[in-house]
Formats: structure tokens, sequence, C-alpha cells
């Protein structure tokens, strides 16, 4: 709508135009109830920013935001080496923002697409409701941006996923081909609801192999926790402390396998003799310690994840694709 305001905006939503304000530029600091109310005036009204107008104008802004949680574990790392070198190919600027809460996450997404002049926005391991979903999409379009997930698939836009469950049965058929059978796991516990669980999904891959081939995984062999390298070392000591200890621990991400390595040394356990371990996702540090481990190709999903989204944007009437990428096993000293 034409000439729409701020101050028409203020008015329809009923807060003042400091409230606006502070919704188009920190969301995260309104409450969920006003930020709602302001949102849904700026789609009925078809306000645009005075800068996001100015940046349509220019029709390319050459920016690409990427929302992530836990910005700093190494395998988002990775994943964002191959969004940055792509994006730098193509002469544009990554600009990142943390994600800590479910509520920073739906305000990102609903302001992104208004304010901060970004060309499209990666979405990391990030899932969020169907109502969510329909709201930026109808953003995304008035705005001329898309969207690329990883990690987490969603019909409206294109995604890069892998099959978390698949790796935990390449894990387990591994080590029972090693002839192990007492297998233990090393995962995570009290993650944020705004968090993909894919130690999860990784479990219970690993229990559908052990049970197809005829092998328990008892509770006691379980062993969650925050993840973290002294949490996994704490967790993996409790493992060794069993009656009956396991031959093989299957982490659930290498810096975990990390810690069940440094708690079998420090048991003087021989590591693969005693006890296999293995890691997940094939960090750079994996080869460097000789840790088997199932590969996810990390850099190549974000690479693939900007690809997407520049091709989306150069045609917006390409199709939606949803890409799984493959795992592997990498058989270094541990297992």
């Amino acid at each position: 709508m034409a000439g729409v305001t701020i101050y028409d905006v203020a008015h329809q939503a009923g807060v003042s135009i400091a409230s606006v304000s502070r919704v188009l530029n920190s969301p995260e600091s309104v409450n969920h109830a006003t930020r709602a109310r302001v949102l849904t005036a700026i789609d009925a009204l078809g306000y645009m920013p005075k800068a996001e107008a100015v940046a349509r104008a220019r029709k390319s802004t050459q920016r690409i935001g990427v929302l992530a949680p836990f910005f700093t574990y190494p395998s988002f790392v990775q994943r964002l080496r191959g969004v940055a070198a792509t994006l730098s190919t193509a002469a544009y600027e990554l600009v990142i923002y943390n994600v800590d809460s479910s509520a920073h996450r739906d305000a990102y997404l609903a302001s992104l697409p208004l304010t901060r002049r970004l060309d499209g926005i990666i979405v990391m391991a990030l899932p969020f409701a169907e109502s969510v979903a329909e709201r930026l999409m109808q953003r995304l379009a008035v705005n001329e941006m898309d969207v690329v997930l990883i990690e987490w698939s969603h019909a409206m836009f294109s995604s890069i996923v892998i099959d978390d469950a698949a790796g935990g049965r390449l894990a387990a058929e591994h080590l029972l081909t090693l002839g192990r059978r007492r297998l233990g796991f090393v995962g995570d516990s009290d993650l944020p609801d705004y968090a993909i669980h894919t130690s999860d999904r990784r479990l219970a891959g690993f229990r559908e192999a052990l049970t197809q081939a005829g092998q328990e995984l008892p509770a006691d062999y379980v062993a969650l926790g925050p993840h973290g390298l002294e949490t996994s070392y704490r967790q993996a000591q409790r493992l060794f402390d069993l009656p009956s200890p396991p031959d093989a621990i299957f982490a659930a991400s290498d810096t975990q396998a990390l810690g069940a390595l440094k708690a079998a040394r420090d048991r003087g356990l021989r590591v693969p003799h005693d006890v296999a371990i293995i890691g997940f996702d094939d960090l750079d540090l994996a080869d460097y310690i000789g840790l088997t481990t199932v590969r996810q190709p990390l850099e190549q999903s974000g690479r693939i994840a900007a690809e997407l989204l520049l091709a989306r944007l150069d045609d917006p009437t390409r199709p939606n694709q949803k890409i799984t990428l493959p795992l592997t096993l990498v058989k270094r000293e541990t297992a």
C-alpha cells in the first residue's frame, strides 16, 4: 500500500512508534504479544521500512543472512565455511544471526524479510512451526526474498538434509562386523526446544541395527548429558564403571567421541583393542587423531545451500528441492 508510514502501523497495532521501531530493529527485545500485533499490522497494511524500500529499488543488497544456533560448534563452523566460500565467489556478503531461543528464532524469521537488507536467508538446524512457515513465506514473497534450510525440511522451501538414523545404523553394523557385542552410546540430553534432536535419531538407528542383529542396547549402556567434552568424558566413565563395560562406544558427535576417547585412555584402556570408539560428523580434527567416524558432508551442505539460494534468487520460478546428502563410514584407528 503506497504511502503507508510507521505512524499508520503504530495506530493499527495500538502501540507507540517506538515499539514498531523496536520490532523492526531488535525484535528479540519486544514481548511476543506486542511483536505479533505489530507484524500483523505490517502485513495488513503492506508497510515497507524506508531503508528496505531503497534496497528493493536497487533489486539486490548482495547480502545473505544465516540463522544458526550453537554457531561456535565445530560442525556449524565447517558448514559456514562452505556457505562463505560460495557467497564470496558470487560477491555476496555473509551476515550471521545467532539464535539462542525459540522466541529469538521466530522474531528473526518475522523481521528479517522486512528490515535487514538481505537478499535471502539460510536457516541452519532450526525447525519452526507451520504457522511460522506460512507467515514467513508471505513476507518472503512480498519482499522478493528466499530461504533455504539445512538439517530440516519443509515443503515450502529448498532444503539439504542427512539421514541421521542411517548414520546410527552404519556405526552399529561396523561395530558388529568387528565382533563387538557390548555396545554403548554417548549422546545428548536437555536440548532446547528450538534445536533439532539429531542425537535421538542417531541413537534410534543404532538401536534398530542392533535389534535386527539380535543384539540388545540395555538402558544402562545409553549415557546422555548436555553436549560437551567434559560431559561426554563423565558419561563414558560411567559406562566403564559398569560390571560388564562396553567393548565399543558410538558417540553422537566427534566432540563426544573425543570425551569418550580420553575417558578410555585415562582408564588405561587400549583403543581399539579393549574398546572401539566411533564418532559422527568427520570434523577436521578427526583425521588428525585417527578417529573412526560417520562422515556427513558438512562443508558441502553449506556450499549446496548457498548455491540453491543464489539459483532461486536468479530465477524465482525454479522449483524447491530437497537434497539428501550421503553418509559414509570413515575407518581409522579407533574402530
